[in-house]
């Protein structure tokens, strides 16, 4: 059978590549898939590496099929409308999520939140800062693995109302290249008291910041890399050993 493997971040730099196909025998799983690539070239080492298998996060266990398409996801770096949004709506109201490669319009995202029984909503606004440990920033690149994307940030924004009891919430992230200055995200989340708010907006990005496949290329004046990001939740991560023994 054969698979699609799509790659991303520092590991589409290492293969030259965004996508390969790999023939595995019927029956094949995740692992079998990591140890046939660590075998053709052994990949470099990192803090946590995530799959997915169409679009959702597998296991190692999880046994594949002809045409499927796995994603190899390492650590995540992610950080208004406009006709090249991509996104979803929600038609209660109750917030949206979305990417879009035009700047963030924050002010007329956050004044469409408001709603006569909210007493209170809470900004994150992620801006692109000058410096990175010491070293100066020319501008950043963002990428992300959009269909996943949007459905693990739709999760997000619902188990917030669930867990907080907000009754908005809206993500916008920025994709492409961002200067200086610039918001690369927008969390918005409103509701009837301001410290549900708090938390959930914590909380929210806290959480974006470790689970959504979205990736950071840094550009400084000496050089560029791809940001090392946060390690994925022991749940996702993959602990397959990818070197050859």
């Amino acid at each position: 059978m054969r698979v699609r493997v799509l790659l991303f971040g520092v590991l589409k730099e290492f293969f030259g590549s965004d996508t390969m196909n790999a023939e595995l025998p019927d029956g094949a799983r995740v692992a079998d898939l990591l140890k046939q690539l660590a075998a053709s070239r052994p990949m470099p080492a990192l803090k946590s590496l995530a799959v997915s298998v169409n679009a959702e996060f597998a296991n190692a266990s999880q046994v594949l099929r002809d045409g499927d398409e796995v994603g190899l996801l390492p650590p995540v770096s992610g950080g208004a409308a406009s006709r090249d949004d991509v996104g979803r709506n929600d038609a209660e109201r109750g917030g949206s999520v979305a990417f879009t490669h035009s700047p963030i319009a924050s002010a007329g995202i956050i004044a469409q939140a408001k709603q006569g029984e909210d007493g209170a909503v809470v900004v994150f606004d992620g801006i692109v800062r000058n410096e990175t440990r010491g070293r100066s920033v020319l501008h950043l690149d963002y990428e992300a693995y959009e269909e996943m994307a949007l459905r693990q940030m739709e999760r997000l924004a619902s188990e917030a109302k669930g867990r907080f009891g907000v009754r908005h919430v809206t993500i916008v992230h920025r994709l492409g290249r961002l200067q200086v200055g610039e918001s690369s995200i927008l969390i918005v989340v409103a509701s009837a008291h301001r410290a549900q708010a708090f938390d959930a907006c914590r909380w929210l990005i806290d959480t974006v910041k470790t689970t959504v496949p979205i990736w950071k290329r840094e550009t400084f004046a000496d050089g560029a890399v791809w940001a090392d990001g946060e390690p994925f939740p022991a749940e996702v991560s993959i602990a397959a050993k990818l070197q050859k023994n």
